[in-house]
């Protein structure tokens, strides 16, 4: 397996471009059934397609999340780009966060030991056994993925019956929902369908903390823009002008409560406990 992210001069990009617009209607998501136009669609795929080219073009490791607004899979240029990076020999992962909405027919064109899904299932918009089966079609093709869910108290019950359904490897997370207190009482419930519940439960203080974003780790937009992460706006420079330095920079922001942003805190020790699955979610030995 190509995952890594100790190779010397590895950089891991948060990807997200233009796309806003999905085909589910979670009630807890503003980009729910937002239509993007055909400009903004045209834009989108130009700006991934340039991405592709220049991770093509690269000469040092790269690992790459996918992390649109809207659902990626269902336009092809999303699919064909997965496939591409995970044919490269210095990409050592790509994955996407997914809803997973998508027939699963192109996964037989990509590279399994490279690609990598982080699939989010949302009570309401897709049946029970119709998403179960997506599931068991994506493990019986080999393919490495996790499945979670929003840590919302209508959830509960379907979670559990997920995490009793879904076969016994398949990590299953649990994201805290956004603004939400959670009793002793209600973090059990969580954490006894993700043991690493806690680590969602409340943000991370991490104005000052030592943060791998903005040197190992960045984020990036359709332009090409460069910050250091998602959560915070400052401009870092462009990736394809040049101006983008890597650079270890302590975190400006006061809280970091998103797994794609605390995950890269030093201080959590999440690097140990994802080994190997830092993009795609899945513990180390699950």
């Amino acid at each position: 397996m190509r995952a890594g992210g100790q190779d010397p001069g590895h950089l891991t990009i948060l990807y997200r471009g233009p796309l806003s617009s999905c085909d589910y209607d979670c009630p807890y998501c503003p980009f729910a059934k937002r239509r993007d136009g055909t400009e903004q669609l045209r834009r989108d795929r130009t700006a991934l397609e340039r991405f592709t080219a220049w991770a093509v073009g690269r000469d040092h490791p790269l690992s790459v999340l996918f992390t649109p607004w809207g659902e990626g899979l269902v336009r092809s240029w999303y699919r064909r780009a997965m496939v591409e990076l995970s044919h490269l020999p210095h990409v050592r992962r790509v994955a996407i966060q997914t809803n997973f909405s998508c027939r699963p027919d192109w996964l037989a064109e990509a590279d399994l030991d490279t690609l990598a899904l982080w699939v989010t299932y949302h009570p309401g918009q897709v049946a029970h056994g119709r998403f179960l089966a997506r599931c068991r079609d994506l493990a019986g093709r080999g393919v490495r993925f996790s499945v979670g869910v929003v840590g919302l108290p209508e959830h509960l019950e379907q979670a559990r019956r997920l995490r009793d359904d879904l076969p016994a490897e398949v990590y299953l997370w649990v994201n805290a929902a956004e603004g939400r207190l959670y009793t002793d009482e209600e973090a059990a419930d969580w954490t006894r369908i993700d043991p690493l519940f806690p680590y969602s439960r409340t943000p991370h203080r991490s104005a000052g903390r030592p943060c791998r974003t903005g040197d190992s780790v960045i984020s990036v937009d359709g332009e090409g823009t460069v910050r250091r992460c998602h959560f915070v706006p400052a401009v870092l420079g462009n990736l394809y002008d040049g101006t983008f330095r890597p650079a270890a920079r302590p975190c400006p922001a006061a809280l970091c409560d998103c797994h794609i942003g605390y995950v890269h805190l030093e201080q959590t020790g999440l690097y140990d406990v994802f080994a190997g699955g830092i993009l795609e979610r899945i513990p180390h030995l699950t």
